[in-house]
């Protein structure tokens, strides 16, 4: 599958923009961070220089996804399975059983929401009190429907919340009141 070719750029711009911000001493990338594990010997030299200048002075993680299992070569930082910080567990993949504190990837969480007369989609948080699964943040990257089998199984119901992502704002929708695709 051919990828845009803006994807990695528009991405790494997004991703300074956010560590220019809030400038995190640690960076936690949650797996599927290429496209496949030929990815990181793909990237053009100045993703690789960008690449590089977002990682100085930080402790950069990258845990293994379906998409990139193998550790990342000539990128920079870290590679882990899964890491726990206190009581939260940074994964890819959102564990199968209940848990406290889990914050995972893979499932690229989207909402459908009515806004004055018509449907609107967005990436989205899906999160209860226990745990929470990220939104995909790559620019190429699309999203799962919060109604689809994959969250009510994973939450045991639709009694989780969507924060959907909004121009410099959260908007906290129940699960319940979002529409299927």
């Amino acid at each position: 599958m051919l990828l845009p070719p803006y994807d990695t750029t528009a991405t790494l711009a997004r991703l300074a923009r956010l560590i220019e911000l809030y400038s995190p001493a640690l960076v936690v990338a949650l797996g599927d961070s290429f496209h496949d594990g030929g990815g990181p010997a793909r990237m053009p030299e100045v993703s690789r220089t960008a690449l590089t200048v977002l990682q100085r002075g930080r402790d950069w993680l990258w845990l293994a996804g379906n998409h990139d299992p193998d550790p990342p070569h000539g990128v920079g930082g870290r590679v882990a399975a899964e890491l726990a910080i206190g009581p939260l567990t940074f994964r890819h993949e959102p564990s199968p059983y209940p848990v406290d504190g889990e914050v995972a990837g893979h499932l690229h969480p989207s909402a459908r929401v009515a806004q004055r007369g018509r449907g609107v989609a967005r990436r989205c948080f899906a999160a209860d009190a226990k745990r929470m699964v990220m939104p995909a943040f790559g620019a190429y990257a699309g999203g799962l429907n919060i109604r689809d089998r994959a969250f009510v199984a994973l939450f045991g119901a639709l009694s989780f919340t969507a924060h959907l992502l909004g121009a410099g704002r959260l908007y906290a929708i129940p699960a319940a009141r979002c529409m299927a695709d």
